[in-house]
């Protein structure tokens, strides 16, 4: 039987399994792990880890504005924030994810950027969540 793909051929874009298989892992435990054994513990990796959570929001907002006015320097700045600290929390997905915006932003294609931003704020809210609910929770 073959594995179900985990990436679309549309930009590297993360696609769903199909078929009965388990359900889309949206964080990975094991890199959090690995944060907290190079952070020397588990409290920094938790703090970094609850203000990722909380500036969801705000960073998805100045990745859009960006995006939408066709700001490139400013557009780049943040879906390189977004990329470097989603994957750092395990949000590997959502870091893929940005990692096609950025390549779409420096192409100064904005038009497939916009496109992307849907897929960016659907990831982004369920990495959150998974982070807030498999992370954060558990170990505060």
């Amino acid at each position: 039987m073959d594995s179900p793909r985990l990436t679309s051929n549309s930009g590297g874009v993360p696609a769903e399994p199909q078929g009965g298989v388990a359900p889309v892992r949206w964080v990975e435990p094991d890199i959090l792990a690995e944060l907290e054994e190079e952070l020397d513990g588990p409290e920094l990796a938790l703090g970094f880890a609850r203000d990722y959570a909380s500036l969801w929001d705000q960073r998805f907002s100045r990745l859009a504005a960006a995006v939408h006015t066709e700001d490139g320097p400013a557009a780049l700045d943040a879906v390189i924030s977004l990329r470097i600290a989603s994957a750092m929390v395990g949000g590997i997905r959502l870091s893929v994810l940005a990692q096609a915006l950025e390549e779409a932003i420096r192409r100064r294609d904005f038009v497939q950027g916009q496109a992307l931003l849907a897929i960016v704020a659907e990831h982004g809210v369920r990495t959150v969540s998974e982070l807030q609910a498999s992370y954060i929770l558990k170990n505060d």
